[in-house]
């Protein structure tokens, strides 16, 4: 069986299609990526096809043609995608062509529409409305649905029987354990309002710790913003960095900071688990400092690896961090029990399974 992962808006190495779905895939199938504005290759195992797309989302959306074409010339007997504006070229060549197709939903697209700050306000419920009817009637068409969370495999379910949940567990490795617990705490990844950075920059200002962060600012204005801060001189800024290089950020912290606000592409207060930040940070041996999602909270208490708090709450945040960096012996071995359950639980291996069990299902 030949196998093509298809997206428009991923980056050609994204962790999830790429280093994740498409790597195992190519270990039993002869598998292809079709991904935009990327020279054709062959990565392990995998064969990578580049599509010309615009970087503009409206014009990009008016090229979509070029990617059809690429399926057609791959022409492989499955089809995944990966992005709702594709979620019509899934439907267009199982009709023409006899494909069997795949949708991978990594968010919730009609609850996320609720929030996007290009609609216009005025738009948004309507076109959440008209969304949420057209991904029923066209996802109803596909052989097989994914998910990356229980919220939204539910709903998914609701209407098709074949929905899975495949989440963005990280891929163990065994590391030496380097850690040192200073007094230091540390993010890696966007550096953008959701991820709380305003909010924990004055929940350090009394505290003697330093903030290690790391990532691409979402806007000069945001991080500006977070530049004029008091605490900002407690902070060692490093940009954006290679992922090996954010393993060194975590040897030295006390404790990953993992506060997502509670938004619409997170399920609000329920949380998801297809975001790898917290699953990352307790794979390092560190404890977390994290959101209390109902979904995180229940693996975090299970485990004890860390302390959840409400994001907004800035006395909880600097309690929790004071808590940690004076108990660093009890931190310790919180990291070690959060390592423990990635090890056991929560890593791709136990993912992989159940995407073979779909592919297995399609033959």
């Amino acid at each position: 069986m030949r196998v093509c992962h298809v997206t428009s808006v991923h980056p050609p190495f994204d962790g999830r299609i790429f280093l994740k779905e498409c790597c195992s895939l190519a270990q039993r199938y002869d598998t292809t990526l079709i991904a935009p504005n990327v020279e054709d290759q062959e990565l392990n195992g995998v064969h990578i096809k580049g599509v010309t797309l615009p970087l503009s989302r409206i014009k990009r959306m008016m090229h979509l043609g070029r990617v059809y074409d690429k399926m057609k010339e791959v022409d492989t007997d499955v089809y995944h995608f990966h992005d709702p504006e594709l979620i019509p070229l899934g439907v267009r060549i199982k009709k023409e062509k006899g494909k069997k197709i795949v949708f991978d939903s990594h968010e919730d697209v009609p609850l996320q529409i609720s929030e996007k700050d290009w609609i216009p306000a005025v738009m948004r419920k309507p076109l959440h409305s008209v969304y949420a009817t057209y991904e029923r009637s066209a996802l109803r068409k596909y052989t097989a649905l994914i998910s990356v969370t229980p919220s939204i495999v539910e709903r998914l379910a609701s209407f098709h029987p074949h929905t899975y949940m495949v989440t963005n567990y990280p891929i163990f490795s065994e590391q030496e354990d380097k850690r040192e617990f200073g007094n230091y705490i540390c993010f890696a990844g966007g550096i953008s309002a959701q991820w709380m950075h305003e909010e924990i920059l004055d929940a350090i200002a009394d505290l003697n710790v330093r903030y290690l962060l790391a990532g691409k600012a979402d806007s000069e204005a945001y991080l500006q913003r977070l530049k004029s801060k008091d605490s900002w001189d407690k902070v060692d800024f490093y940009g954006k960095i290679p992922y090996h290089q954010v393993a060194g950020l975590m040897e030295k912290s006390t404790a990953g900071i993992v506060l997502n606000d509670y938004v619409a592409n997170v399920g609000y207060h329920q949380g998801s688990l297809g975001n790898t930040k917290l699953f990352e940070n307790m794979m390092c041996g560190i404890p977390v400092i994290a959101t209390d999602f109902v979904l995180w909270k229940e693996i975090i208490d299970n485990y004890h690896c860390g302390i959840c708090v409400n994001p907004h709450d800035i006395h909880a945040i600097a309690d929790a961090i004071k808590y940690l960096t004076s108990h660093p012996e009890e931190a310790r071995q919180m990291g070690e029990n959060g390592r423990r359950a990635v090890k056991e639980k929560y890593n791709w291996g136990t993912q992989e399974k159940v995407l073979f069990e779909l592919y297995d299902a399609l033959k």
